[in-house]
């Protein structure tokens, strides 16, 4: 599998991801700038990631302005084809912003910038992304002013009843409720996905939770089960 990192101005976690799944997780890894409009030598078995960062600033809503961007239409052929698309953080409120996965990242309710481990437990382990993961809560960052998933009524209902919510904010025993919500996001979504499975969204940083020298590995899980995933969409 050949990871394609999507860099827009202002990432700032390009270089974390590409480090640890480079040197970590030893995969192709290919950095990509968001002039570019052509995807060369990626394939529906490959992985675009839109890391987190503050991409042009995070002027208006996040995500709103690198939706304009060149490659953000190469992205979006590439998912249509079954391509892996992840976006973390910042990436996943522009994979909202275009429309690739539904709803939109809304301003924290404490209106604060949150830093700080947060516990989430996955929802849906039928994906590529979730495949390896149990009941066990897992113990990831979070880094964001703009966390807050909110969708309408008919589209959270579709997300549940599709199953597309891949991840949801719980405590440490792992029960999901109000006060392991960090940011107001409805049904404690901290991640989805699209309806096919290939385009995964999530607030939560894996990469910052990927080795021994961080002091947490829990995020490993997420990227061991997408490069052993071998184009099942579904386990």
């Amino acid at each position: 599998m050949k990871f394609g990192i999507i860099v827009f101005p202002g990432s700032n976690c390009d270089r974390d991801m590409a480090h640890v799944l480079g040197n970590v997780f030893k995969q192709e890894v290919q950095i990509l700038w968001h002039k570019d409009t052509e995807l060369n030598g990626f394939g529906p078995q490959d992985c675009l990631v839109l890391p987190g960062g503050f991409s042009y600033g995070d002027y208006l809503r996040c995500g709103a302005i690198a939706r304009f961007s060149p490659i953000m239409q190469a992205v979006k052929d590439f998912a249509q084809k079954g391509g892996f698309v992840w976006g973390i953080c910042n990436g996943f409120q522009i994979l909202c912003e275009a429309g690739l996965l539904p709803g939109v990242l809304l301003p924290n309710t404490n209106q604060q910038y949150i830093c700080k481990n947060i516990f989430i437990k996955a929802e849906n382990k039928r994906t590529v992304l979730t495949q390896f993961l149990d009941d066990t809560p897992i113990k990831i960052p979070i880094a964001h002013a703009e966390g807050r998933y909110f969708a309408q009524a008919d589209t959270l209902a579709e997300l549940e009843a599709n199953a597309q919510v891949l991840f949801r904010y719980a405590d440490e025993n792992g029960d999901v409720q109000p006060e392991a919500n960090p940011n107001g996001s409805l049904n404690n979504i901290a991640g989805i996905c699209n309806k096919e499975a290939n385009v995964f969204g999530m607030m939560p940083h894996p990469e910052r939770a990927a080795e021994l020298i961080m002091g947490n590995t829990d995020g490993a899980f997420l990227f061991q089960s997408l490069i052993a995933s071998n184009k099942n969409l579904l386990v």
